[in-house]
């Protein structure tokens, strides 16, 4: 399938910049709209926007971002603004923080999860929850629910 097809089905917009397999970039990268990794990133992102992790992209970052899609590997901590899917073969290890976070089964999630309502008034204040997790979702009659 064509990255720009798997971006729209997945966010509705057009991927604005890709980093590719076999790409190894160190840094931070700043951008506004989509983007999609498949490649190797040490450092930072962030983003009002999109973040597309492929299947075979390597994160050791800081990561900030409006969505997250992430079908790869995030090793430090994530926040997303608006929400998280993990697809598999997902690996995240590390802090998450969102309002929304989706996990499908197969996916390996060592860390933390808070997660704060999106306010929907400047004056309210959002409830927040934090769970201290390590879960793998390959076996679902094995999943406990958590509430805080």
């Amino acid at each position: 399938m064509p990255i720009s097809r798997s971006a729209r089905a997945e966010t509705g917009e057009d991927v604005s910049a890709f980093v590719g397999k076999g790409v190894d970039f160190k840094g931070t990268i700043v951008y506004q709209g989509t983007v999609r990794i498949d490649g190797s990133l040490d450092g930072e992102i962030q983003t009002e926007g999109v973040l597309l992790v492929g299947e075979e992209a390597v994160l050791k970052a800081k990561v900030t971002a409006g969505t997250i899609v992430c079908k790869g590997k995030i090793t430090g901590d994530i926040t997303a603004k608006e929400k998280i899917k993990l697809r598999a073969p997902a690996v995240i290890t590390g802090g998450v923080t969102t309002p929304m976070l989706s996990i499908e089964e197969g996916v390996m999630f060592n860390g933390t999860l808070e997660m704060a309502q999106a306010p929907r008034d400047a004056q309210k204040e959002p409830t927040l929850r934090a769970v201290t997790a390590v879960a793998t979702s390959t076996d679902p009659s094995s999943v406990k629910r958590v509430t805080g």
